[in-house]
């Protein structure tokens, strides 16, 4: 019988970023809606072998959006894990998030993506499917601190 529980030798590693940019006063989160199964959040995959986390995060975050010019904000990062359920097997997923800054609006979206949206906190809560990623988004968004008008 196949378990369906998370394992601790059944773990899977994967980095991305809370990718945001200031427009008048205000800072817009860039978030994605991913083609398998519709949901949205931000970008983020599998960390490669001999890749280290922030390298990752870049990797992604230019396959998923073909944005190139990042700044990563030091000091801010968020860890997720969560299950998930793959060939049957539960499988534990940790996700690091790095708070990142971006000059460039213009999103050239993977095959992964359906849509991509640049909004503010309010609309980016609304907007994100997962608890868990309205978790991460809170954490980065208050670590960042104040802009006016979110």
């Amino acid at each position: 019988m196949k378990s369906t529980s998370p394992s601790e030798d059944a773990e899977e590693r994967a980095a991305g970023a809370v990718l945001f940019r200031e427009e008048g006063g205000r800072r817009l989160y860039l978030l994605l809606r991913h083609k398998q199964g519709g949901h949205w959040g931000f970008a983020k995959g599998r960390i490669e072998p001999g890749e280290g986390t922030r390298d990752a995060a870049l990797r992604e975050i230019r396959e998923e959006t073909g944005i190139d010019g990042i700044d990563f904000v030091e000091g801010v990062s968020v860890e997720s894990r969560y299950s998930v359920h793959r060939n049957g097997c539960g499988l534990l997923k940790t996700v690091t998030y790095y708070a990142a800054r971006t000059g460039d609006g213009a999103i050239h979206l993977s095959h992964e993506h359906t849509d991509a949206r640049w909004v503010n906190a309010v609309d980016a809560q609304s907007l994100l499917t997962h608890a868990e990623s309205r978790r991460v988004l809170v954490s980065v968004d208050e670590a960042l601190g104040p802009t006016g008008m979110s």
